[in-house]
């Protein structure tokens, strides 16, 4: 089902969205609008809600009341055919890469070519090899098992895989979570570079705030059950406790002059 939008600028747009579990009240009246070509960073406190808001949208976790569209479609009222197409129009990285273990990395990238298209094995194996460049992973790591790689390399081969059907959205839940400061600046990079190259749309949970200042255009916080919504200049004057502590903290303070603002 289609849903009618007011600009064909907002990719995901969130009414009202209420999420429950049991008797506990995670999101309660939530509304968001993700702007095509951004990159929206989500953050908040542990147990604020932000990969159950990234599930939400992509459809894995159902709220008890509100409304998702993706792309102009309501995510809650598609036909199976309807949310296989829509699936092929974006790409997600879960926290830990998510890959199979017992797949090669050039394999892992190919589950989503199989899934969802008819294509012949070469053309596959191009294809792979050519998501395994654009991540900047190495030739030889197609044949390479997930307990080969480092930790940084297996959050490039789950990109690679949210790539491999050239998504217009990317959803990435903590992609530099467990990677060292070196990594995780790479990783950032990479992100921007593919933004910028590929026309994405990135929705970023994350709670690095180096993450924030390198790549984000703007940011929504997850506090009270709501959320705020705004560029890092009006984030930063923002009078909320926790938005104030969070920005203002040593490591807010840090991050800051890292990102030249």
């Amino acid at each position: 089902m289609t849903m009618s939008e007011d600009s064909n600028d907002i990719v995901i747009r969130v009414r009202g969205l209420v999420t429950r579990f049991g008797e506990q009240t995670v999101h309660d009246g939530l509304d968001l609008d993700v702007r095509r070509g951004e990159v929206m960073g989500v953050v908040g406190g542990s147990g604020s809600g932000k990969s159950v808001l990234l599930r939400s949208v992509i459809g894995l976790n159902r709220p008890e009341a509100g409304s998702i569209g993706v792309l102009g479609h309501d995510v809650w009222h598609l036909s199976e055919e309807e949310a296989r197409g829509l699936e092929q129009r974006w790409g997600v990285l879960f926290q830990d890469g998510a890959l199979f273990s017992s797949l090669t990395v050039a394999q892992n990238i190919e589950v989503p070519l199989r899934e969802h298209l008819s294509m012949p094995e070469p053309l596959m194996d191009e294809i792979a090899a050519a998501k395994i460049a654009i991540v900047g992973l190495p030739e030889e790591t197609a044949d390479k098992f997930p307990s080969q790689l480092s930790g940084g390399m297996r959050k490039r081969a789950g990109l690679a895989r949210a790539l491999s059907l050239d998504p217009e959205i990317l959803f990435l839940d903590e992609p530099t979570a467990g990677l060292d400061p070196i990594a995780a600046n790479g990783f950032d990079q990479l992100i921007g570079d593919l933004k910028a190259s590929l026309n994405l749309t990135v929705f970023l949970v994350t709670h690095d705030l180096d993450t924030l200042f390198a790549i984000c255009d703007r940011v929504a916080v997850l506090v009270n059950k709501k959320i705020r919504i705004g560029t890092l200049a009006q984030l930063l004057t923002d009078d909320d406790p926790w938005i104030h502590a969070y920005f203002h903290g040593p490591r807010g303070r840090a991050a800051q002059p890292a990102a030249g603002r």
